[in-house]
C-alpha cells in the first residue's frame, strides 16, 4: 500500500484503524487525540466498529470509555 495516496475522508476506513493498531494505555491519549484532529467522534467509532484490522480489546475499551459508549470488542471476552 502506498501510503502517500491515501486520502484522509476516502481511506478513513484504513487510516483510523491502523492509527491506533499498536496504541496501549500509555500512548492511548496521544494518538486518539491526533485522530480527533481529523475526525469526528462518530467517525471513528463508526470505523473502529467496522474494521476487520485486528485491534486489541483494551484499545477498543479506551476509546468506548473516551466517548462514553458501551464497549465493544473484537475478540469474544467468554472464557469457557
Amino acid at each position: 500500500m502506498d501510503y502517500e495516496t491515501l486520502d484522509l475522508q476516502n481511506d478513513r476506513d484504513i487510516i483510523i484503524p491502523r492509527a491506533l493498531y499498536m496504541t496501549n494505555k500509555n500512548s492511548f491519549e496521544k494518538d486518539i487525540t491526533k485522530l480527533e484532529k481529523i475526525y469526528t467522534s462518530a467517525e471513528i467509532i463508526e470505523q473502529l466498529k467496522k474494521t476487520k484490522e485486528l485491534l486489541s480489546n483494551e484499545v477498543l475499551e479506551l476509546v468506548a470509555l473516551r466517548y462514553s459508549i458501551p464497549i465493544f470488542y473484537r475478540f469474544s471476552k467468554n472464557k469457557n
